[in-house]
């Protein structure tokens, strides 16, 4: 079926929805050249159409084991091809089908290079993927004019855990409270590999839960979304603060931001891809990340006891935070990676070291 992509700046994309139907979503690229399934699934990327800029899609399929949720978050995917012939041992299905099965919106045959020319110049923004059977175009241009803007918008609610759980591991030292914002299950994954008994809790836990005498650190989750609507949870994070050993990733680099007295700016189209280069400042040392955010935290706010422990080394933003007395550190990329390179894995590492430190 052809179909158009219409930008809320009114700049259009030729291309076909080969599902047959079409959605709505903030516009964004991702640089990522494998792990379309990831990145799908990843809850970060809930109320987004993920443009890949790697031209074919699904050349190994779907495979359960590279799930980050139960399933797809990404409110579409934009892509210029898509194999329907899975080509790898592990395959259980082609992603279109998989894509259908979760009613997940695709659009083919797009020019994907232009459209994240276009988005790097006019920013990310919302879009519709109109199809020939949803109307007359200026329909379409109407529709996606009045589409709202990711600022201002609260998704954690939606991608959360609804129940608090547990993660066990017998042969853990210490148990953590994980405030799930929407949390990846490779995080998860790699906490509870570092030795650590997980407790999860849904993101409107407040903080007098999470700091239950039974915890010896807290985790605070990425998740989607602009942080700077989320006051209540900005509020108990703050309470955590000097209480507990924290590490926050992504949204929970950003909400110790707010917690911090200081703030959150959307960026122009963000950092989403597997080759994002971040220096540590602590040490010198150059790290290729994944990230998948829109919102940086403003450090021109920030009180002088938060120390800025790593940039982003193309635009310079704050990629990570500690404070200088107590035992808290963030970081605003992905250390977990899935997909991407694993640079920044000892961060899981350091987060049990100041377990260890601070829970004797």
């Amino acid at each position: 079926m052809r179909a158009h992509l219409i930008l809320k700046d009114g700049a259009t994309f030729r291309g076909r929805a080969p599902l047959g139907f079409g959605g709505g979503g903030e516009a964004v690229f991702t640089t990522a050249m494998a792990g379309y399934q990831e990145v799908l699934t990843d809850p970060s990327f809930a109320g987004q159409l993920v443009t890949m800029t790697f031209p074919e899609q699904g050349i190994y399929g779907i495979h359960a084991g590279l799930q980050e949720a139960p399933r797809p978050w990404a409110a579409g995917l934009l892509c210029r091809r898509v194999s329907g012939t899975p080509d790898h041992a592990f395959s259980e299905g082609d992603l279109g089908s998989w894509l259908k099965r979760h009613r997940v919106p695709l659009m083919t045959e797009l020019d994907t290079r232009a459209l994240t020319q276009h988005i790097r110049d006019a920013g990310s923004q919302p879009a519709l993927i109109w199809t020939e059977a949803d109307g007359p175009m200026e329909q379409g241009l109407a529709r996606a004019s009045a589409l709202p803007d990711m600022a201002g918008q609260a998704l954690c609610g939606e991608v959360s855990c609804k129940d608090h759980h547990e993660i066990p591991n017998e042969e853990a030292k210490f148990r953590v409270a994980v405030l799930d914002g929407g949390i990846k299950a490779s995080i998860l994954k790699l906490l509870q590999e570092a030795g650590l008994h997980l407790e999860v809790f849904p993101w409107d836990t407040p903080a007098s839960e999470l700091l239950a005498p039974r915890f010896h650190g807290v985790f605070l989750s990425n998740g989607p979304g602009d942080p700077a609507a989320l006051p209540t949870m900005q509020a108990e994070v703050a309470k955590l603060i000097g209480e507990r050993p924290i590490f926050g990733i992504c949204l929970g680099h950003q909400l110790l931001g707010h917690a911090f007295g200081g703030s959150t700016f959307k960026m122009k189209f963000g950092h989403r891809g597997a080759n994002q280069p971040v220096r540590d400042l602590t040490t010198g040392r150059v790290e290729i990340t994944a990230q998948n955010h829109g919102f940086a935290v403003d450090d021109r706010g920030l009180p002088p006891d938060i120390e800025v422990t790593h940039r982003h080394l193309s635009d310079d933003t704050v990629e990570g935070l500690r404070h200088r007395q107590l035992p808290i550190f963030s970081l605003q990329h992905h250390p977990e990676a899935s997909p991407g390179p694993h640079d920044a894995r000892g961060a899981f590492g350091r987060f049990v070291k100041l377990l260890e430190e601070n829970c004797k």
